[in-house]
């Protein structure tokens, strides 16, 4: 998994998978999720990422 954010263009991407985008979904305003040929969830794009969370240059990971 890899997270960018473009501060200039302020968007997040989440890139879950390196295969190939075959489609893509806007189902909320300024979310796009990416799918494969398969179906798959392969990325999630979050447009104007400042206004719908508090600070999209902090990650923070944990595993359960």
């Amino acid at each position: 998994m890899r997270i960018k954010y473009d501060k200039v263009s302020d968007v997040l991407y989440i890139s879950l998978s390196d295969e190939a985008v075959h489609e893509s979904d806007e189902n909320k305003s300024g979310v796009i999720i990416d799918y494969s040929t398969d179906g798959k969830i392969v990325g999630i794009e979050i447009l104007s990422a400042s206004k719908k969370m508090p600070n999209p240059l902090k990650v923070e990971y944990e595993v359960a």
